[in-house]
């Protein structure tokens, strides 16, 4: 008897590819890519290839654990859920609600069960304290474009003429997109590629590649509209029809002449005069910029704003191959809505709200200070679901300080983390094959409106179960039944799904390869903005007492802002590089990706290790003001001299023994881990 294929996606990552899911005797025995899928059109990266691997894992989670005495002991659910549920009314009692802090972490943004219903367990508890990956990824972006547009524009590189990759190595994190790129390419549909990355990454051989100093995007972004105002290179009818401020832009970037912004960028000026006039002269352009190369500085906000700036002067805005307004996906909404402030909420008040639209995160940067010096109010437990903050978040020595100080932590998932490790209760979680759910491309990486139904391709292992269900359970020994009435899967697929106008039975029988739920339109948007048109200069922003025009802001450690400390530290760190066997801290126990990737490297240019007498293969110790780890060196000529570039996500050689809590962007609360200061010797 053949296999039978199931269609479904992978949310391994943000990408969610379509994948062909074969299952024999109930049992999962290879995965290939969809090439129905519009996104992924059959692409599939190793982490999908491993995905038997992954899931039949023996180190998978397979019973509710309990910490006693410092050891994990077995214990069932009821008694598992009983604890949790005691534990949680007591600090609810004693501390008041706020003393909850429930994490998502990333996977949180892909898998909307989990995000849903970590939400409406945290709002009918009544904590504010829902803390997430998107307080240092991401909502930068979405708040940049938002307070710009009123909205959130997407690019749509594949319908392109010339593109700006900015910081992004898409042949290691977003192989689908990489390969609709490389497809146009060849067609020759795009004409023109710009790489702006301090690496010389795969994708630069294909155009012109710009090597730029970690830290300084914002002036060569200001650069460039230097060149093209002040050659009359900008679109004056779409200025004038649909923004405004453009006049104060105009005289604000007078300041950085090309000449300027090289010697604050090591981009040649008479390379920032040529990529300024090849974006702003074929059309459509659309910058495709990276995530946390953006984010992640001290003026993380402002590179998305200055972003935007150029898509709109030189007028690629809801024109096909430019940023684009799609429609979102309308989903059942589990939210209740908090009463009380979150952290963050006093000193980043943006990152919480503007123009009515609340966030619904605090801000999880001051998580720590929170649990240890009980500021603005204590945090007393913590339940964390689809994340391993422990070594994602930045000053991993603090953060865990602050988890063991905690009354109470609760983890769910699929392996025994370093954040699982720190918990009393450890519950098992269903890896996404496991369970039925809503798998749509939500538009806000791929700009499509594209929706499909993830479909349960094996039972759990052992006792683990959906995220859902582990909200339900909990919410109903809390008290909280009438919040929580479903009972299957499909009962909330369903919820999800009504106002969508796509049913589960369209999606599991007409459209087992996924459906579009609306007509992609082009100039057709609505600028919801309070002018009602594009906000060049932002009076939301200079009310707030921030810049209302990006202004470049030197990394808080650098060779310019702090040359004493740069005597000590000579050389720039940079760190969250990805390659594709990893998302973030998962699928490290995979045995086949990790004989591909066995060990954490660093890579720095021969003649910066040969000043240090390392060679490649050595191991070096990479110190910064905050901490030190030892690694594995690789020496490539692609990364420019004086830089020193390390991965995310390895417990072995944890980035984040590098990284500070503080500064902060003061807009949205990130903090800055792609320009630091550090040094390295040979060990």
């Amino acid at each position: 008897m053949a296999p039978k294929i199931i269609k479904t996606d992978c949310i391994l990552c943000v990408n969610s590819c379509g994948i062909n899911a074969y299952v024999e005797d109930g049992k999962l025995i290879k995965v290939e890519g969809m090439a129905e899928h519009p996104v992924s059109e059959g692409a599939i990266c190793p982490r999908g290839e491993a995905l038997v691997d992954y899931v039949y894992s023996p180190d998978r989670l397979k019973y509710p654990m309990k910490k006693v005495n410092g050891n994990w002991e077995r214990i069932s659910w009821d008694e598992a859920l009983d604890i949790i549920a005691e534990q949680l009314k007591q600090i609810k009692e004693k501390y008041g609600a706020k003393a909850l802090a429930v994490y998502n972490g990333s996977i949180g943004v892909e898998n909307i069960e989990l995000a849903g219903f970590a939400q409406r367990f945290r709002g009918v508890y009544g904590t504010p304290n829902l803390i997430s990956v998107e307080g240092n990824c991401f909502r930068s972006r979405i708040m940049a474009r938002q307070m710009t547009f009123g909205g959130y524009p997407i690019e749509e590189p594949w319908n392109s003429k010339c593109l700006i990759i900015w910081g992004q190595n898409m042949d290691n994190s977003r192989v689908p997109m990489a390969a609709k790129i490389y497809k146009a390419l060849d067609s020759g549909s795009v004409s023109q590629l710009i790489v702006i990355d301090p690496k010389r990454i795969p994708m630069a051989e294909r155009g012109i590649h710009i090597q730029i100093r970690p830290g300084t995007d914002c002036a060569l972004a200001l650069g460039m509209l230097n060149v093209i105002i002040a050659e009359g290179l900008h679109d004056k009818e779409f200025i004038e029809k649909y923004t405004l401020g453009f006049d104060k832009l105009a005289e604000h970037v007078k300041q950085y002449p090309p000449e300027k912004v090289e010697e604050i960028t090591w981009v040649p000026a008479e390379d920032i005069r040529k990529i300024a006039r090849i974006f702003a002269t074929i059309k459509p352009a659309s910058i495709v910029p990276g995530t946390c190369s953006i984010d992640q500085h001290i003026n993380g906000f402002q590179n998305n704003r200055v972003l935007a700036l150029l898509q709109i002067v030189t007028g690629n805005i809801d024109i096909p191959g430019g940023w684009v307004f799609i429609p979102f996906i309308r989903l059942g909404d589990l939210r209740v809505m908090e009463i009380s402030e979150p952290i963050g909420a006093e000193e980043h008040p943006l990152f919480r709200q503007f123009w009515g639209r609340i966030s619904p995160y605090g801000q999880q940067m001051l998580f720590a200070d929170a649990v240890l010096q009980e500021k603005p109010y204590p945090i007393k437990a913590l339940i964390v679901n689809g994340g391993n903050p422990a070594l994602t978040l930045p000053d991993s020595v603090r953060i865990k300080q602050a988890m063991k100080k905690l009354d109470f932590m609760v983890v769910m998932d699929l392996f025994m983390t370093e954040t699982a490790e720190l918990a009393d209760i450890v519950l098992p979680a269903c890896s996404f094959l496991e369970k039925s759910g809503v798998g749509y491309v939500y538009g806000v990486t791929t700009c499509m409106p594209y929706a499909l139904l993830r479909k349960k391709v094996i039972e759990p292992i052992g006792e683990s179960w959906a995220d859902w269900k582990i909200w339900t359970e909990i919410g109903r020994r809390m008290g909280y039944g009438e919040f929580f009435p479903w009972e299957t899967e499909e009962e909330v697929i369903d919820f999800f799904l009504k106002p969508s106008g796509l049913t589960r039975e369209q999606l599991d029988k007409e459209h087992p390869e996924g459906a579009y739920y609306a007509e992609k339109k082009y100039l057709a948007a609505k600028y919801r903005t309070p002018s009602g048109k594009i906000e060049i200069y932002s009076e939301t922003l200079a009310e707030n007492g921030y810049d209302p025009l990006p202004v470049y802001i030197e990394p808080s450690h650098s060779p310019v802002s702090t040359p004493e400390l740069a005597k000590k530290f000579p050389l720039i760190l940079t760190t969250g590089a990805r390659i594709p066997q990893y998302t973030h801290t998962q699928l490290r126990n995979v045995p086949v990706l990790r004989k591909a990737a066995p060990e954490p490297i660093a890579e720095i240019h021969p003649e910066t290790a040969g000043r240090y007498g390392i060679a490649d293969g050595d191991m070096m110790t990479v110190e910064t003001v905050k901490g030190q780890i030892a690694i594995k060196v690789n020496t490539t000529e692609d990364l420019a001299p004086g830089i020193v570039s390390i991965p995310h996500g390895w417990a072995e050689a944890n980035a984040n023994l590098l990284t500070e809590l503080e500064p902060r962007d003061p807009v949205t609360g990130y903090t800055e881990l792609k320009a630091l200061l550090c040094r390295i010797k040979k060990i």
